[in-house]
């Protein structure tokens, strides 16, 4: 049985503010080891970043709530970001991460952005709208955004992946999470009022892949 908690963060900062929503998590006992899948990294890509485990052990079995501005599934909108960096510039092509369907139109959007004061800044690529997810607390399928084209991103420079949904329309109605990897990190969210970030002690669990000259 599945439930859903309120998750207490240590910082929770936008500018000079503190946000007085937080996001919000979900964990399961889905009744079996939620062991996530193996890395298959593309021929002709190579990994930029991932904090992925091995096979036995990609994710774990609980999740940031993901939710357009239109869920029907209760609550308020809620989108989530990963932080990550690259030791060696690089060209991102495929973005994967570990989100789910659980309510609405089963699509969601995946994006690279830059980084602005510690959260997600400016839109640098897509958003691609990754369809037919996984369905929530079921095993083991990541949602994975191919770029049309590859973009070009700097040594040591922090950029965020962002799931999100459109503000109306198809999609605004998604309700899902993005899965876990145990790890202090910071992480980004949006709960309908701009972008902040948060020291979480729980981080999306994502990968990315490209080209690197």
């Amino acid at each position: 049985m599945k439930k859903t908690a309120m998750f207490i963060f240590a910082i929770a900062l936008c500018s000079s503010s503190v946000r007085a929503q937080q996001p919000e998590i979900v964990q399961w006992n889905a009744g079996f080891p939620f062991d996530g899948v193996a890395e298959d990294v593309p021929a002709t890509m190579q990994k930029i970043f991932s904090n992925l485990g091995p096979a036995a052990a990609a994710y774990v079995g609980s999740a940031w709530l993901v939710k357009g501005p239109n869920t029907t599934a209760g609550g308020n909108e809620e989108f989530i970001a990963l932080p990550f960096k690259s030791a060696k510039a690089a060209h991102v092509e495929q973005i994967r991460a570990a989100v789910q369907w659980e309510s609405g139109a089963k699509q969601v959007r995946l994006s690279l952005y830059s980084d602005s004061s510690g959260h997600p800044g400016t839109l640098l690529a897509g958003p691609v709208t990754v369809k037919n997810l996984q369905t929530f607390y079921t095993c083991c399928k990541l949602a994975t955004a191919n770029l049309t084209t590859g973009f070009a991103i700097t040594a040591g420079t922090q950029y965020w992946i962002v799931a999100d949904t459109p503000s109306s329309g198809t999609g605004s109605d998604f309700s899902g999470a993005w899965s876990f990897v145990p790890s202090k990190i910071k992480v980004g969210a949006d709960t309908g009022t701009g972008w902040y970030w948060f020291q979480g002690d729980e981080e999306p669990a994502g990968a990315v892949y490209g080209t690197i000259p």
